[in-house]
């Protein structure tokens, strides 16, 4: 199978595998326990924590240890949204949000009467005008992703950042698909949280990160970690393979960076003349291309391509399997648009090579060539 899915997950690197079977071997206790082997496994845990916090240029008490990128959305935009209730109701989000971001907000505003304001791209592109106006004196979070899961469009959050420096209003970004392939320094960006997955940069899956500059309230309780922020024992193995993915990401970005753009490039010369449109922003990461094909349904090239031994997908992996309309392309195009049903991902990673691109790109051609 050729995998050209990394935007759903990306597999695990030989140097993330040594790093977590090690990990694994040392037979660590309990963080929390103050017996020999729980302070040899709180000395990891701490270590793994200031690395983390070093690459971001950051301090290790902003980092929150979760089990994923969800989970961060989720423990921001609740906890931090009720406990700071009192200051006012209204948020502000995209239309093109991952769901975690979108069903936490609905979430809010069914059991708690909260009032979201969704800010729609102009031209496909989320403008920092469009969330200035939107800002009110009861606004209390604005929540973005960094670059969209499904188009791979990045957004303008150094602007955005900007501009809430003159706002009491704390700002949240998603920062799941862009993490190991920029350089990330919230506090440069002028963000209050950040969440990151480590699946999404070749670490293991069920385990993620929160930064945080500002108060919130615990989603989980029953015991101390994580200093008070969220209580379950840590995942130390994962937390050890996530450092070692985000290390290993940040010493070749710019070398990863110009290999998937050539890659991309690669592949888009290999289509030709193959009638296609693409629905990524001139300014996107080069891992995501979403790109579709008139008349085609993708979810039948899906299948074909499946069979044919090449992963892709239609866009988010979190819709348990189905091929549902986009709601981000629907937000850039409109409900009615062809191309939520012709549109497919394919995602790059380091780790592909320009055969494997090659050879999509000419299966395509034998799928759709007489289409």
């Amino acid at each position: 199978m050729i995998y050209l899915d990394n935007a759903a997950t990306t597999p695990l690197t030989e140097s993330v595998m040594a790093e977590m079977t090690k990990t694994m071997r040392l037979q660590l206790a309990n963080p929390s326990s103050i017996h020999a082997q729980g302070r040899l496994a709180s000395q990891v845990l701490r270590e793994c924590r200031q690395t983390i916090a070093s690459l971001l240029n950051t301090s290790p008490n902003q980092i929150t240890f979760t089990s994923s990128a969800t989970e961060s959305n989720n423990t921001v935009l609740k906890g931090y949204s009720l406990a700071h209730q009192h200051q006012g109701k209204h948020l502000i989000t995209s239309a093109i949000e991952h769901h975690s971001v979108l069903d936490s907000l609905s979430y809010l505003e069914k059991r708690f009467g909260f009032d979201i304001t969704y800010i729609k791209p102009v031209k496909g592109v989320i403008r920092p005008e469009d969330i200035s106006n939107a800002l009110r004196p009861d606004t209390i979070l604005v929540s973005l992703m960094y670059a969209n899961n499904e188009t791979g469009d990045l957004l303008p959050i150094t602007e955005i950042g900007a501009l809430l420096k003159e706002h009491p209003a704390a700002f949240h970004v998603d920062a799941v698909q862009v993490a190991g392939k920029i350089l990330l320094e919230p506090e440069k960006l002028g963000l209050d949280f950040m969440s990151i997955s480590a699946h999404k940069c070749h670490g293991p899956k069920g385990v993620g990160l929160l930064y945080h500059q500002k108060t919130f309230d615990a989603l989980l309780h029953g015991g101390q970690q994580e200093n008070k922020h969220r209580a379950s024992t840590e995942n130390l193995i994962g937390i050890a393979g996530m450092t070692t993915a985000l290390v290993d990401s940040h010493q070749n970005l710019d070398k990863n960076w110009l290999k998937i753009k050539a890659l991309k490039k690669t592949f888009l010369k290999a289509l030709g003349t193959l009638d296609y449109y693409v629905n990524t922003n001139d300014l996107a990461l080069p891992h995501i291309l979403n790109i579709g094909f008139p008349g085609a349904n993708n979810s039948v090239l899906l299948t074909q391509l499946d069979l044919n031994g090449y992963c892709v997908s239609t866009g988010s992996a979190c819709t348990a399997g189905t091929v549902d309309p986009s709601h981000v392309l629907a937000a850039k195009f409109g409900d009615t648009s062809p191309k939520l049903q012709e549109s497919i991902r394919i995602s790059f990673s380091a780790l592909n090579t320009e055969e494997e691109v090659i050879g999509l790109a000419h299966l395509l051609h034998s799928l759709l060539g007489d289409h």
